[in-house]
């Protein structure tokens, strides 16, 4: 019996609009979500985060070839080497290639690739 439609006791409408659309956007993991939404929404919890997504159909990733993993041992190297680690930032519309313009220890920041 419950309500005709099912809604968060913790998230507002608009909070709940915010995480659907940046799960659509991003393809994100959960906990990846919950990081990146937590400081703009702070009453976020991950089990609020994982019933909203379940509610709008979203809490499983898509399936497909550039899910699986790729990784694989660096090679040995002289010392001096420099290593570049490009990443993409993966958007449903597509890839976003990204390069580290800066590390200092253990943070990098990147910058887009034009």
């Amino acid at each position: 019996m419950g309500p005709s439609r099912p809604r968060s006791p913790v998230l507002t409408e608009a909070e709940e609009a915010i995480v659907v659309e940046f799960r659509r956007r991003t393809l994100l993991p959960l906990d990846d979500v919950l990081g990146c939404l937590r400081e703009s929404i702070p009453k976020l919890t991950r089990s609020a985060l994982h019933r909203c997504l379940v509610r709008h159909g979203l809490s499983r990733r898509p399936k497909g070839e550039e899910n699986t993993s790729k990784r694989r041992r660096f090679a040995e190297t002289q010392i001096g080497y420099v290593h570049i680690d490009p990443c993409e930032l993966r958007l449903a519309e597509g890839k976003l290639p990204m390069l580290p313009h800066h590390r200092s220890r253990e943070q990098v920041h990147p910058r887009r690739v034009l």
